[in-house]
């Protein structure tokens, strides 16, 4: 098969699952997904263990920082351009800690939208590193890189937009979250030579995001099942920070080749 028939079919796969989205109602933001399992407090700080668990994600993105930074890259990357998406991939888990921190130490709509939005940002830089890699360097390496940060961004500027005039809109959220990792296998398929993106951790960074969300829907049923020692949406803080930590240590791997 072609390089070019290889592109076509992905492409022909992100029309038809957008076309697909576009069938759908429109998703509002259920009102009691603030409502989470573990509500205690602790030293003054509500939510306590939902707030404290965003430190992984802090941890994941500060330590895949200094990588990707310093002079270290070097020996990991053939091209300085090949960090950027990494670059903006750390940035963004980073921030997730506070966004998510900022969210839980006060659950509502507003204030998910600063926790979701560096998680879009992660999300359209981890794809698009998988796409200089294995599809089109220059493009994931630039114009793509941007155009989809850009198109992760807007997916939630339209989401509160919407809930601001009641009529709230997740599906262009929801796009962003899970098309990618669904796209994922097929990316692997279809384009198996790589530098960076190796298959065996990608295939790491996609069990730990699915289980985070399996921890995710099962919030209360896991606090309960353990005692009310810790929560499902704690543990899911905790498996997609470890998520990205893999991507730290797929970099690593690759310094090695």
């Amino acid at each position: 098969m072609s390089q070019s028939m290889r592109r076509v079919i992905l492409l022909g796969l992100l029309i038809a699952g957008f076309s697909g989205l576009l069938l759908i109602e429109p998703i509002a933001q259920d009102p009691d997904y603030h409502l989470f399992a573990d509500q205690r407090g602790l030293f003054g700080i509500p939510n306590f263990n939902d707030t404290l668990s965003n430190l992984g994600f802090a941890l994941a993105g500060i330590i895949g920082l200094s990588l990707v930074i310093t002079g270290r890259r070097h020996e990991v990357f053939l091209q300085a351009a090949d960090s950027r998406p990494y670059i903006v991939f750390f940035v963004a888990v980073a921030l997730i800690s506070i966004g998510s921190a900022f969210y839980h130490l006060a659950p509502s709509n507003d204030r998910l939208f600063w926790d979701r939005l560096p998680m879009s940002i992660a999300f359209m830089a981890f794809v698009s590193s998988v796409v200089a890699d294995r599809i089109h360097r220059r493009a994931g390496n630039g114009w793509m890189l941007i155009l989809l940060v850009v198109l992760g961004v807007l997916s939630l500027v339209y989401w509160i937009a919407t809930e601001s005039l009641g009529a709230g809109d997740l599906r262009f959220y929801a796009f962003v979250q899970f098309f990618p990792i669904l796209l994922l296998p097929v990316v692997i398929w279809l384009f198996p030579a790589y530098r960076y993106t190796m298959t065996r951790y990608l295939g790491w960074v996609i069990t730990w995001y699915a289980l985070s969300k399996v921890f995710e829907y099962y919030d209360a049923e896991i606090f309960t099942l353990t005692g009310e020692w810790i929560s499902g949406h704690s543990l899911k803080h905790i498996a997609a920070a470890v998520g990205a930590y893999v991507v730290l240590k797929m970099l690593l791997a690759a310094q090695h080749k």
